[in-house]
Order: structure tokens, then sequence, then C-alpha cells
């Protein structure tokens, strides 16, 4: 009797499917008295978002950042194209238990404390009381908004800061997957925006994906895995910090001390010279410095490789297109 075996066949390793797609997303407008004026808002927007990553939608104002962002929460319909959700059909409503959201003016009872309101939002997430009770308190804590407060004070009467953290909190009231934030430090003083950025990244942490609009382009650079840049309308590059920016540059930062100060400025623009030691930006071939640096008997004590900032960046890509578009 013959036995016939079968190899063993090892599961199939699926590649991660994004979480957010769209495809030549268009988006217009009809305007004027007799609306027969259109405009365009968004233009062949193609871009995806994979599970997991933090990304970062900038832009100038009017660019058409919050109605990308509200045609992917599905408040806004597109004029053509299609995109997906967490694999569904822009728009439909099997997603929303799963997003949350935080728009950039947020609209509050402000009757009701900030406890009373996240009680009210968790009650649309059909969130059980049980469930609630450990909730609350713990989003409280995660945005650093004393429970007390919430408890007994009416959000009429709180900060800009303590606003933005109770929309942040109202935003994970129902544990989601993908997270929406549109400016969420507008507005804010320099603690409040380290707040909200730690917030973020203890979601990152979490596994959680986030999709954000942005000014604030220092904290993008530490928050975002990928960016993406809108302009009038249309994406202009899209990738990770590495990708767009570089690993590296052809620029030095250069520290030292010693040497003369007439000789190092030759070498050293924006020299900074105290104390017999200075610091600044190379300029010239690298060899031929450290050559020179002996011969003046200065020590080297830094030298690193820098790449441009992502606001350098940002307004290079503006300019280069509004350049395209002259010609």
């Amino acid at each position: 009797m013959t036995t016939i075996t079968h190899p063993r066949t090892e599961p199939l390793q699926t590649e991660p499917q994004p979480i957010i797609q769209t495809f030549n997303l268009q988006k217009a407008y009809r305007t004027g008295f007799w609306m027969n004026r259109k405009v365009s808002s968004l233009k062949q927007c193609s871009l995806q978002v994979m599970p997991g990553e933090t990304f970062g939608l900038l832009g100038p104002n009017g660019a058409g950042k919050t109605t990308l962002l509200k045609t992917l929460l599905g408040i806004a319909k597109p004029t053509a194209g299609r995109g997906f959700v967490l694999g569904k059909p822009l728009g439909d409503r099997n997603v929303k238990q799963k997003i949350g959201y935080l728009p950039e003016n947020p609209y509050f009872y402000d009757h009701l404390t900030g406890w009373e309101f996240l009680e009210f939002i968790a009650g649309i997430f059909q969130i059980p009381a049980k469930v609630q009770r450990r909730r609350i308190p713990e989003l409280l804590d995660l945005v650093k908004l004393d429970r007390s407060a919430a408890k007994k004070k009416q959000m009429r009467k709180y900060s800009k800061g303590m606003l933005q953290r109770v929309g942040m909190a109202q935003a994970l009231i129902n544990d989601p997957e993908l997270v929406f934030l549109d400016e969420p430090m507008s507005g804010l003083d320099p603690l409040g925006r380290y707040q909200i950025r730690e917030i973020i990244l203890s979601l990152k942490q979490q596994g959680k994906t986030v999709f954000f609009n942005s000014h604030v382009l220092s904290d993008v650079e530490i928050i975002c895995d990928r960016i993406a840049i809108l302009a009038k309308g249309e994406l202009i590059c899209e990738g990770t910090m590495d990708e767009l920016l570089g690993t590296s540059s052809e620029h030095y930062q250069v520290k030292g001390k010693g040497g003369s100060q007439q000789v190092l400025q030759d070498w050293v623009a924006d020299l900074d010279f105290q104390a017999g030691q200075w610091r600044g930006r190379l300029q010239g071939n690298a060899e031929d410095f450290l050559r020179s640096l002996s011969a003046m008997e200065a020590t080297l004590l830094k030298l690193d490789l820098v790449r441009p900032s992502l606001e350098d960046f940002f307004i290079q890509q503006l300019r280069q297109r509004d350049m395209q578009i002259s010609r």
C-alpha cells in the first residue's frame, strides 16, 4: 500500500493593507451669487496610510487639508475619485465606531462639565456605564486634565488648553483604531503643544494610526512617520522624513576650541566664537579645513553631517511649485 504524504505548507504571509487609501480624489464647490463658479479644493489626490503610522498632512492655509480630512471622514462627499478607510468605502457608517475625530474648531456644550460631556459622547457610542466609569478617568489622566475640575467646572470656564484636552479625550472615548486630528496644536502655548505631542506619541506606542493636519512643523518632524504636503488641492510630495529630507547632506556643523577667529571666519559660516570655543556651519572642503586647524593650532571637538529642517524643505517645495506654475 502506497502512502501519499503532502508537504507541510506554511501560512501565507500577507502584506499589511493600507488603513487609508485614496485614488484621484477630487472635491469641487460651487460658489458665487448664482452658484455658477466652481472652485476645486482637491485635485487628483492619491495617498495611503499604513496601520500604526502617524501621518502628518502639511500645507498653507487654504490648501485643502481640512477638506481632505472631512472627505476621509465621510462628512464631505468627493466630486470624483474614490477612497477607503479601514477597508470600507468613504462614508461607510460601519467604520465610524472605530474612528476618533478632533475638529480644528470643536463645539462643546459649554454648560456641561468636562466629565458630563465625555459621558454624553460615550452614550452616543453606546459604551456601557461600567466601562465609562473606568474609561473616563483613564482619559482624563492621559490628557492631563484634573479629575476634580472635570467633574465640577463647566466648560465655559475652561482655558483653550483645557478645551483642547477635553476634545482629545472625546476623540479617544471609543478606543478607536484610527484617530483624525485637525490642527490639534492650534492656539496652544508651548506647554500645551508639548502635552498634545506627548499624547500623540502615546497613541503611537499603543499601535494606533494617527492622521493629523498641523502648521507646527517642528512637532511634525518629531512625531510623524510619514508626511505629505498639500498645496492648492494638490499633493506635491509624500514620504518618510529620511526619504524627503535625506539621511544627511553635504553640510557639516562644526565645534572646536582655540585657533584664530579671523581665519575661522573664512571656513565657518555663522561663526559663534566665545571663551576660546567656537561653532558654526562648515563652508568649503572638509579635508582642507581639518588641515587648516592643525596650522592654526585649533582642536576640533565635533563634526556632524546635518540635513535641512522640515520647515526649510516645506518652503522649498512650495516655492518650486509656484515657479512651475508661473512658467
